[in-house]
Protein backbone atom coordinates (compact mmCIF):
# COMPACT_ATOMS: atom_id res chain seq x y z
CA UNK A 1 0.00 0.00 0.00
CA UNK A 2 1.50 3.50 -0.82
CA UNK A 3 1.80 6.08 1.94
CA UNK A 4 2.32 9.40 1.87
CA UNK A 5 2.76 12.05 3.83
CA UNK A 6 1.62 15.68 4.07
CA UNK A 7 2.85 17.89 6.76
CA UNK A 8 1.32 21.68 6.61
CA UNK A 9 2.58 24.79 8.53
CA UNK A 10 4.54 28.41 6.99
CA UNK A 11 6.27 28.02 10.34
CA UNK A 12 8.15 24.91 8.36
CA UNK A 13 9.31 26.01 5.03
CA UNK A 14 10.65 29.55 7.07
CA UNK A 15 12.97 26.81 9.24
CA UNK A 16 10.71 27.92 12.81
CA UNK A 17 10.05 24.56 13.67
CA UNK A 18 11.98 21.45 12.65
CA UNK A 19 9.71 18.43 11.12
CA UNK A 20 9.59 15.81 13.56
CA UNK A 21 7.06 13.64 12.28
CA UNK A 22 8.60 11.81 9.49
CA UNK A 23 10.99 9.83 11.61
CA UNK A 24 8.07 9.14 14.23
CA UNK A 25 5.17 7.98 11.41
CA UNK A 26 7.93 5.57 9.90
CA UNK A 27 9.06 4.09 12.74
CA UNK A 28 5.49 3.57 13.89
CA UNK A 29 4.59 1.99 10.25
CA UNK A 30 6.93 -0.13 9.51
CA UNK A 31 6.15 -3.24 11.58
CA UNK A 32 2.89 -3.22 9.55
CA UNK A 33 4.98 -3.57 6.08
CA UNK A 34 3.94 0.31 5.32
CA UNK A 35 6.63 2.70 4.15
CA UNK A 36 6.46 6.17 3.56
CA UNK A 37 6.98 6.46 -0.41
CA UNK A 38 6.66 10.16 -0.32
CA UNK A 39 6.50 13.70 1.84
CA UNK A 40 5.65 17.02 1.27
CA UNK A 41 6.18 20.32 3.07
CA UNK A 42 4.10 22.74 2.11
CA UNK A 43 2.99 26.35 3.66
CA UNK A 44 -0.73 27.09 5.10
CA UNK A 45 -2.48 28.15 1.61
CA UNK A 46 -3.53 26.77 -1.28
CA UNK A 47 -0.36 24.84 -1.49
CA UNK A 48 -2.53 22.38 0.91
CA UNK A 49 -5.32 22.13 -1.43
CA UNK A 50 -3.25 21.30 -4.34
CA UNK A 51 -1.26 18.58 -2.99
CA UNK A 52 -3.81 17.00 -1.25
CA UNK A 53 -5.23 16.65 -5.12
CA UNK A 54 -2.63 15.30 -6.67
CA UNK A 55 -1.87 12.68 -3.47
CA UNK A 56 -5.35 11.71 -3.39
CA UNK A 57 -4.53 10.08 -7.08
CA UNK A 58 -1.03 8.68 -5.86
CA UNK A 59 -1.84 6.85 -2.61
CA UNK A 60 -3.48 4.47 -0.53
CA UNK A 61 -2.95 6.25 2.43
CA UNK A 62 -1.91 9.79 3.52
CA UNK A 63 -1.05 11.19 6.72
CA UNK A 64 -1.66 14.53 6.82
CA UNK A 65 0.06 17.14 10.17
CA UNK A 66 -1.17 20.51 11.08
CA UNK A 67 -3.82 23.05 10.51
CA UNK A 68 -6.48 21.97 12.54
CA UNK A 69 -6.22 24.37 15.35
CA UNK A 70 -8.43 27.80 15.78
CA UNK A 71 -6.92 30.70 13.82
CA UNK A 72 -7.13 31.63 10.33
CA UNK A 73 -4.09 29.64 9.02
CA UNK A 74 -5.59 26.68 10.49
CA UNK A 75 -7.28 25.27 7.22
CA UNK A 76 -6.62 21.88 6.76
CA UNK A 77 -10.11 20.81 7.63
CA UNK A 78 -11.80 22.82 5.49
CA UNK A 79 -9.59 22.05 2.07
CA UNK A 80 -10.59 18.17 2.83
CA UNK A 81 -13.99 19.22 2.94
CA UNK A 82 -13.99 20.90 -0.04
CA UNK A 83 -12.03 18.47 -1.75
CA UNK A 84 -14.16 15.59 -0.87
CA UNK A 85 -17.62 17.41 -1.05
CA UNK A 86 -18.00 16.61 2.48
CA UNK A 87 -20.32 18.78 4.99
CA UNK A 88 -18.80 19.98 8.15
CA UNK A 89 -20.70 19.47 11.09
CA UNK A 90 -19.80 20.37 14.68
CA UNK A 91 -19.98 17.32 17.33
CA UNK A 92 -21.96 18.89 20.40
CA UNK A 93 -19.37 16.22 22.54
CA UNK A 94 -15.92 18.20 21.10
CA UNK A 95 -17.33 21.38 21.83
CA UNK A 96 -18.17 20.50 25.59
CA UNK A 97 -14.92 19.06 25.80
CA UNK A 98 -12.84 22.08 24.31
CA UNK A 99 -15.44 24.55 26.59
CA UNK A 100 -14.59 22.39 30.00
CA UNK A 101 -10.52 22.08 28.49
CA UNK A 102 -10.04 26.09 28.66
CA UNK A 103 -12.19 26.79 31.63
CA UNK A 104 -10.01 24.33 33.38
CA UNK A 105 -7.04 25.93 32.62
CA UNK A 106 -8.63 29.57 32.84
CA UNK A 107 -8.38 30.39 29.31
CA UNK A 108 -10.48 32.73 27.61
CA UNK A 109 -13.09 31.62 24.99
CA UNK A 110 -12.89 33.17 21.61
CA UNK A 111 -15.37 32.06 18.78
CA UNK A 112 -12.45 30.52 16.63
CA UNK A 113 -12.08 27.84 18.96
CA UNK A 114 -15.45 26.44 18.20
CA UNK A 115 -13.47 25.20 14.56
CA UNK A 116 -12.07 22.54 16.83
CA UNK A 117 -14.84 20.84 16.98
CA UNK A 118 -16.39 20.51 13.15
CA UNK A 119 -16.29 17.15 11.89
CA UNK A 120 -16.85 15.69 8.84
CA UNK A 121 -19.85 13.72 8.01
CA UNK A 122 -18.19 10.38 8.28
CA UNK A 123 -15.34 10.88 9.62
CA UNK A 124 -14.16 9.18 12.48
CA UNK A 125 -12.89 11.54 15.66
CA UNK A 126 -9.22 11.02 17.15
CA UNK A 127 -9.05 12.26 20.74
CA UNK A 128 -6.40 14.63 21.91
CA UNK A 129 -5.59 13.86 25.42
CA UNK A 130 -2.61 16.65 24.87
CA UNK A 131 -3.97 19.58 23.77
CA UNK A 132 -6.98 20.74 22.34
CA UNK A 133 -7.47 20.00 18.48
CA UNK A 134 -9.30 15.86 17.67
CA UNK A 135 -7.27 14.16 15.08
CA UNK A 136 -10.10 12.97 12.39
CA UNK A 137 -9.68 9.66 10.46
CA UNK A 138 -11.85 9.51 6.89
CA UNK A 139 -12.03 5.83 5.66
CA UNK A 140 -11.03 5.60 1.79
CA UNK A 141 -13.41 6.81 -0.87
CA UNK A 142 -15.41 8.37 2.30
CA UNK A 143 -17.65 9.80 -0.56
CA UNK A 144 -18.03 7.41 -3.22
CA UNK A 145 -18.18 10.00 -6.40
CA UNK A 146 -14.17 11.25 -5.68
CA UNK A 147 -11.44 8.75 -4.84
CA UNK A 148 -9.46 9.24 -1.77
CA UNK A 149 -6.73 7.13 0.23
CA UNK A 150 -7.48 6.56 3.73
CA UNK A 151 -6.42 9.86 5.49
CA UNK A 152 -5.61 10.42 8.68
CA UNK A 153 -5.87 14.43 9.68
CA UNK A 154 -3.40 14.86 12.71
CA UNK A 155 -2.29 17.47 14.94
CA UNK A 156 1.13 19.92 14.33
CA UNK A 157 2.90 19.61 17.85
CA UNK A 158 4.67 15.96 18.45
CA UNK A 159 3.67 15.44 21.97
CA UNK A 160 0.07 15.79 20.60
CA UNK A 161 0.29 13.86 17.22
CA UNK A 162 2.60 10.81 18.87
CA UNK A 163 0.56 9.34 21.13
CA UNK A 164 -2.63 10.06 19.25
CA UNK A 165 -0.66 7.93 16.66
CA UNK A 166 0.24 5.19 18.84
CA UNK A 167 -3.24 4.91 20.86
CA UNK A 168 -5.77 6.04 18.33
CA UNK A 169 -4.18 5.46 14.77
CA UNK A 170 -2.76 2.23 14.71
CA UNK A 171 -5.23 0.16 15.69
CA UNK A 172 -7.21 1.38 12.44
CA UNK A 173 -4.19 0.60 10.49
CA UNK A 174 -3.83 -3.12 11.42
CA UNK A 175 -7.37 -3.21 10.34
CA UNK A 176 -6.62 -2.11 7.10
CA UNK A 177 -3.07 -3.84 6.23
CA UNK A 178 -3.58 -7.51 5.66
CA UNK A 179 -1.63 -9.62 8.00
CA UNK A 180 0.49 -11.27 5.47
CA UNK A 181 2.38 -7.36 5.01
CA UNK A 182 3.78 -7.53 8.18
CA UNK A 183 7.43 -7.57 8.33
CA UNK A 184 10.10 -6.71 10.94
CA UNK A 185 13.46 -4.12 11.43
CA UNK A 186 16.17 -4.85 13.68
CA UNK A 187 19.07 -2.34 13.98
CA UNK A 188 23.01 -3.08 14.77
CA UNK A 189 24.69 -0.46 16.71
CA UNK A 190 28.82 -0.64 16.27
CA UNK A 191 30.97 1.89 17.67
CA UNK A 192 34.66 3.11 16.38
CA UNK A 193 34.62 1.24 13.19
CA UNK A 194 34.20 2.66 9.62
CA UNK A 195 31.00 1.74 7.62
CA UNK A 196 33.23 -0.01 4.20
CA UNK A 197 34.22 -2.41 7.29
CA UNK A 198 31.04 -3.45 8.62
CA UNK A 199 29.76 -4.10 4.85
CA UNK A 200 32.59 -5.48 4.19
CA UNK A 201 32.16 -7.83 7.27
CA UNK A 202 28.41 -8.82 7.06
CA UNK A 203 27.17 -7.35 3.18
CA UNK A 204 28.06 -10.42 1.40
CA UNK A 205 26.80 -12.65 3.58
CA UNK A 206 23.26 -11.09 4.59
CA UNK A 207 22.16 -9.98 1.08
CA UNK A 208 22.72 -13.92 0.02
CA UNK A 209 19.67 -14.54 2.73
CA UNK A 210 16.24 -14.22 0.02
CA UNK A 211 13.61 -11.54 1.03
CA UNK A 212 16.05 -9.52 3.22
CA UNK A 213 17.10 -5.59 2.77
CA UNK A 214 20.18 -4.58 4.46
CA UNK A 215 20.80 -0.49 4.87
CA UNK A 216 23.62 0.97 6.77
CA UNK A 217 23.81 4.55 8.32
CA UNK A 218 27.43 5.81 9.24
CA UNK A 219 28.03 8.70 11.88
CA UNK A 220 30.43 10.08 13.67
CA UNK A 221 32.28 6.78 15.36
CA UNK A 222 29.09 4.61 14.86
CA UNK A 223 27.94 2.81 12.04
CA UNK A 224 23.96 1.47 12.36
CA UNK A 225 23.48 -2.04 10.65
CA UNK A 226 19.74 -1.98 9.68
CA UNK A 227 17.87 -5.35 8.86
CA UNK A 228 14.21 -5.28 7.23
CA UNK A 229 12.42 -8.63 6.17
CA UNK A 230 9.82 -11.30 6.92
CA UNK A 231 10.48 -13.07 10.53
CA UNK A 232 12.14 -16.36 9.08
CA UNK A 233 14.74 -14.11 6.94
CA UNK A 234 14.90 -11.76 9.73
CA UNK A 235 16.25 -14.54 12.35
CA UNK A 236 19.21 -15.98 9.53
CA UNK A 237 20.13 -12.67 8.79
CA UNK A 238 20.19 -12.15 13.00
CA UNK A 239 22.12 -15.27 13.66
CA UNK A 240 24.98 -13.97 10.46
CA UNK A 241 25.41 -10.40 11.65
CA UNK A 242 25.86 -11.61 15.87
CA UNK A 243 28.30 -14.61 14.46
CA UNK A 244 30.39 -12.07 12.67
CA UNK A 245 29.94 -8.78 14.29
CA UNK A 246 30.04 -10.41 18.12
CA UNK A 247 31.19 -8.12 21.07
CA UNK A 248 31.39 -4.93 18.18
CA UNK A 249 27.57 -4.81 18.46
CA UNK A 250 26.89 -2.22 21.43
CA UNK A 251 23.38 -2.76 20.66
CA UNK A 252 20.43 -3.99 19.12
CA UNK A 253 17.86 -1.04 20.01
CA UNK A 254 17.84 2.73 19.81
CA UNK A 255 20.54 2.57 22.85
CA UNK A 256 23.19 5.03 23.22
CA UNK A 257 26.44 3.69 23.79
CA UNK A 258 26.43 6.09 27.41
CA UNK A 259 23.05 3.84 28.03
CA UNK A 260 24.34 0.86 27.30
CA UNK A 261 27.44 1.91 29.59
CA UNK A 262 25.55 3.09 32.39
CA UNK A 263 23.63 0.06 32.26
CA UNK A 264 26.80 -2.62 32.85
CA UNK A 265 27.74 -0.20 35.62
CA UNK A 266 24.44 -0.40 37.41
CA UNK A 267 24.30 -4.10 36.49
CA UNK A 268 27.58 -4.44 38.51
CA UNK A 269 27.54 -1.70 40.94
CA UNK A 270 30.34 -0.15 39.74
CA UNK A 271 31.33 3.20 39.81
CA UNK A 272 32.56 5.65 37.07
CA UNK A 273 34.69 9.23 37.07
CA UNK A 274 35.67 11.03 34.45
CA UNK A 275 38.73 13.21 34.04
CA UNK A 276 38.55 15.77 31.12
CA UNK A 277 40.56 17.96 29.06
CA UNK A 278 40.18 18.16 25.16
CA UNK A 279 36.29 16.93 25.98
CA UNK A 280 35.70 19.80 28.33
CA UNK A 281 32.27 17.98 30.18
CA UNK A 282 31.29 16.10 27.46
CA UNK A 283 31.91 12.82 28.73
CA UNK A 284 30.28 13.77 32.03
CA UNK A 285 27.57 15.18 30.21
CA UNK A 286 26.74 12.00 27.92
CA UNK A 287 26.60 9.83 31.06
CA UNK A 288 24.52 12.11 33.16
CA UNK A 289 21.80 12.07 30.55
CA UNK A 290 21.35 8.92 31.05
CA UNK A 291 18.43 8.12 33.53
CA UNK A 292 19.42 6.80 36.94
CA UNK A 293 23.59 7.53 36.44
CA UNK A 294 23.28 8.91 39.86
CA UNK A 295 23.93 5.21 41.00
CA UNK A 296 27.21 4.53 38.86
CA UNK A 297 28.73 8.73 38.46
CA UNK A 298 31.10 9.42 41.19
CA UNK A 299 32.92 12.56 39.94
CA UNK A 300 33.40 14.56 36.97
CA UNK A 301 37.17 16.63 37.02
CA UNK A 302 37.04 19.06 33.54
CA UNK A 303 40.77 20.03 33.48
CA UNK A 304 41.12 22.22 31.17
CA UNK A 305 44.33 24.15 32.28
CA UNK A 306 47.64 22.77 33.25
CA UNK A 307 47.09 24.16 36.27
CA UNK A 308 43.70 23.12 37.22
CA UNK A 309 45.18 18.97 36.53
CA UNK A 310 47.51 19.91 39.27
CA UNK A 311 45.09 21.67 41.33
CA UNK A 312 42.34 19.32 41.37
CA UNK A 313 43.78 16.11 41.15
CA UNK A 314 47.14 16.82 42.49
CA UNK A 315 49.14 15.87 38.66
CA UNK A 316 53.10 16.37 39.42
CA UNK A 317 53.88 19.58 37.49
CA UNK A 318 57.10 17.73 36.64
CA UNK A 319 55.25 15.09 34.35
CA UNK A 320 53.10 17.91 32.35
CA UNK A 321 56.17 19.81 31.84
CA UNK A 322 58.71 16.82 31.04
CA UNK A 323 55.75 15.17 29.02
CA UNK A 324 53.59 17.83 27.74
CA UNK A 325 49.62 17.62 28.36
CA UNK A 326 48.55 15.85 25.69
CA UNK A 327 50.79 12.54 26.44
CA UNK A 328 50.43 9.19 27.61
CA UNK A 329 51.78 9.74 31.09
CA UNK A 330 49.39 12.87 31.60
CA UNK A 331 46.57 10.62 30.39
CA UNK A 332 47.56 7.40 33.08
CA UNK A 333 47.99 10.04 35.45
CA UNK A 334 44.51 11.75 35.29
CA UNK A 335 42.81 8.39 34.61
CA UNK A 336 44.28 7.03 38.02
CA UNK A 337 44.31 10.44 40.15
CA UNK A 338 40.39 10.63 39.22
CA UNK A 339 39.90 7.13 40.26
CA UNK A 340 41.39 7.55 43.42
CA UNK A 341 40.08 10.96 44.82
CA UNK A 342 36.92 9.99 43.33
CA UNK A 343 37.14 6.39 44.86
CA UNK A 344 35.57 5.05 42.16
CA UNK A 345 35.79 1.33 40.61
CA UNK A 346 36.74 2.93 36.76
CA UNK A 347 38.01 6.06 35.99
CA UNK A 348 38.01 7.61 32.22
CA UNK A 349 40.78 10.23 30.55
CA UNK A 350 40.72 12.46 27.84
CA UNK A 351 43.62 14.96 26.70
CA UNK A 352 44.52 16.00 23.11
CA UNK A 353 44.69 18.80 20.57
CA UNK A 354 41.05 19.52 19.37
CA UNK A 355 42.32 22.27 17.53
CA UNK A 356 41.82 23.91 14.79
CA UNK A 357 45.42 25.52 16.41
CA UNK A 358 48.14 24.23 18.94
CA UNK A 359 48.67 21.22 17.23
CA UNK A 360 52.66 20.24 16.04
CA UNK A 361 54.47 17.99 13.95
CA UNK A 362 54.87 15.32 17.23
CA UNK A 363 50.79 15.76 17.96
CA UNK A 364 48.79 17.54 15.22
CA UNK A 365 45.60 18.46 15.37
CA UNK A 366 42.85 15.48 16.19
CA UNK A 367 45.59 14.11 18.18
CA UNK A 368 43.63 12.36 21.89
CA UNK A 369 45.08 10.37 24.88
CA UNK A 370 42.44 8.10 26.31
CA UNK A 371 42.90 6.40 29.53
CA UNK A 372 40.76 4.02 31.53
CA UNK A 373 42.33 2.97 34.97
CA UNK A 374 40.37 0.52 36.60
CA UNK A 375 40.93 -2.53 38.99
CA UNK A 376 44.34 -4.27 38.52
CA UNK A 377 45.54 -2.03 35.15
CA UNK A 378 45.28 1.21 33.14
CA UNK A 379 44.92 0.89 30.05
CA UNK A 380 46.22 4.11 27.71
CA UNK A 381 45.05 4.63 23.75
CA UNK A 382 46.67 7.26 20.95
CA UNK A 383 43.66 7.92 18.76
CA UNK A 384 43.68 10.54 15.49
CA UNK A 385 40.37 12.35 14.76
CA UNK A 386 41.62 15.34 12.62
CA UNK A 387 37.59 17.19 11.98
CA UNK A 388 36.27 20.11 13.22
CA UNK A 389 36.38 20.90 16.98
CA UNK A 390 32.27 19.55 18.07
CA UNK A 391 33.11 16.21 16.08
CA UNK A 392 36.62 15.56 17.78
CA UNK A 393 34.98 16.21 21.09
CA UNK A 394 32.04 13.95 19.99
CA UNK A 395 34.20 10.87 18.83
CA UNK A 396 36.93 11.25 21.58
CA UNK A 397 33.94 10.57 23.79
CA UNK A 398 32.74 7.79 21.65
CA UNK A 399 35.59 5.80 22.14
CA UNK A 400 36.12 6.73 25.94
CA UNK A 401 32.90 4.77 26.24
CA UNK A 402 33.97 1.68 23.97
CA UNK A 403 36.92 1.44 25.81
CA UNK A 404 34.87 1.27 28.92
CA UNK A 405 32.32 -1.26 26.90
CA UNK A 406 34.46 -3.66 26.28
CA UNK A 407 36.23 -3.62 29.57
CA UNK A 408 33.00 -4.40 31.05
CA UNK A 409 31.96 -7.29 29.07
CA UNK A 410 35.34 -8.47 29.10
CA UNK A 411 35.35 -9.03 32.82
Amino acid sequence: MRVALLNTGTELLLGDVQDAHLAFIAREILPLGLRIEEQRTVPDSEAIRRSLAELFQRCAILFVTGGLGPTSDDITREMVADLLRLELRQSPDLLASLKRRLRVRGIKWTSGIARQADVHVGAKILPNHNGSAPGLYLCANINPQIQSPHLFLLPGPPRELQPMFRTFVMPILRSIVPASDLIERRLYKIANKGESLVEEAVGQHVLAIPGIELGYCARPCEVDVRIVGKAEAIERADAVIKSILGPAVFSATDETLEEVVVKLLVQRNQTLAVAESCTGGLLANRITNVPGASAIFSAGYVCYANQSKIAMLNLDSQLIEKHGAVSEQVARALAEHARACAKSDYALATTGVAGPSGGSPEKPVGTVYIALAGPGETIVKKLFFPTDRETFKLIATQAALELLRKKLIAT
